[in-house]
């Protein structure tokens, strides 16, 4: 297993325990990729240093760092999307294998991506963010240049030649891309006029274990970032409703642009979905944050509210520490229990906010009942006439 170094930066708009946790997060993703995160670092700065990303300073201390630990030492991640330029510049300084959140992540789409179209998506993308770097894997032939100003030398041909290559080998990928979004397209309208409903949430919060739940199904689930990448649709019935239900791919703070526009299909599923079930892991210190990220991002994708239910897992695994009698410091998220956590902003949410633990069943029965009324609903308002029959079959239970 390589071992890493983890670099972030504590900004104005990102204080020390934000950038922390940004961290552990950034750990939980080169765990995901097989990758040992043996050493931190952290500067506070106004903003990311446009040549270097942290300063000359702090630089030093991490090549003094990787010398003295070179044996255990095979690369360092840095905590956002690092500039052609400063991913030149802190190879050269550090001398060692350098990668950022983006590479990352998509490094661990590769590992997960099942399916031709998985795989055709995430290659999009990695060719997409590896374009505009290619000079930093030729700047060993500047030297060969020649001819004066004009001049064009192997280095910058090759570079050339490889930006053609990969412009078109991203044409082609979407080409394909487009006619895989017609054949789910057609799917999705040869599926019938069931109400569709769609799984979302960050990533690793529970939604594949909540779909093996409903749909008595065994979609793959692991405490892993980014298990499920396909969206899986299952049919589903509750009482005597039937319905679509999908569980879409996680979303994560910082995800890179370039995977949001290669999984458009998976989002699909949610733009066309009549109802929300948006799972949030409320063991997660910054669980608030993390129903922020995906809201927003709901938002972006969808541009419109649509009908939801905000359903809080993993309340087995929730804690809290009770502040102590005399503690006049203001009250901070972990002192908070549960039953006071549901009077605040949950509370206010009524019969749209529901708390359950997947893993232990537990309020997965007042979960069918909420899902069964709201789908009757929407049911009933797409079809008038078929009211009666849920009343008869409602009678008849």
């Amino acid at each position: 297993m390589e071992q890493a170094i983890l670099v972030g930066l504590v900004t104005p708009s990102q204080p020390e325990d934000r950038t922390r946790e940004y961290l552990d997060e950034l750990a939980f993703l080169a765990d995901t990729s097989d990758i040992k995160p043996v050493k931190r670092f952290m500067q506070k700065a106004d903003m990311p240093n446009t040549n270097t990303y942290v300063g000359e300073g702090k630089l030093a201390e991490i090549k003094a760092y990787i010398d003295e630990h070179k044996e255990e030492t095979d690369l360092v991640i840095f905590d956002d999307e690092l500039s052609p330029r400063q991913l030149r510049n802190i190879e050269k300084a550090l001398n060692i294998r350098i990668m950022d959140r983006t590479i990352l992540i998509l490094e661990i789409f590769v590992r997960r991506a099942q399916t031709s179209y998985a795989k055709t998506q995430v290659e999009m993308a990695q060719l997409q963010y590896m374009l505009p770097r290619l000079t930093r894997m030729w700047s060993h032939l500047d030297r060969q240049r020649g001819g004066g100003v004009t001049g064009r030398g192997m280095g910058e041909t090759q570079i050339e030649a490889d930006k053609r290559i990969i412009k078109s080998r991203i044409a082609l990928l979407k080409e394909d891309l487009k006619k895989i979004d017609r054949q789910m397209a057609t799917q999705r309208q040869n599926r019938g006029k069931l109400v569709r409903v769609a799984l979302v949430g960050y990533t690793n919060v529970g939604k594949s274990t909540i779909m093996n739940l409903l749909s008595k199904s065994e979609v793959f689930a692991e405490n892993k970032l980014f298990a499920t990448l396909d969206t899986t649709v299952r049919k589903v019935t509750i009482g005597n409703l039937p319905f679509l239900l999908s569980d879409t791919v996680g979303f994560i703070r910082k995800l890179p642009h370039h995977l949001i526009e290669s999984f458009k299909s998976t989002l699909d599923e949610v733009r066309e979905a009549d109802l929300l079930i948006h799972v949030v892991d409320i063991s997660h210190p910054n669980f608030e944050e993390q129903y922020e990220v995906v809201c927003q991002t709901l938002k972006d994708i969808t541009g419109t509210e649509k009908p939801s239910i905000l359903l809080f897992n993993k309340i087995d695994a929730f804690t809290y520490t009770p502040k102590d009698a005399d503690d006049l410091s203001p009250m901070r998220r972990e002192n908070y229990s549960l039953d006071d956590l549901k009077k605040t902003w949950m509370g206010r949410m009524h019969e749209n906010c529901l708390f359950i633990s997947a893993r232990q069943k537990e309020n997965i029965e007042s979960l069918k009942k909420l899902m069964y009324d709201k789908i009757k609903a929407i049911h009933i308002e797409r079809y008038p006439y078929n009211d009666f029959l849920f009343q008869y079959a409602d009678e008849a239970e």
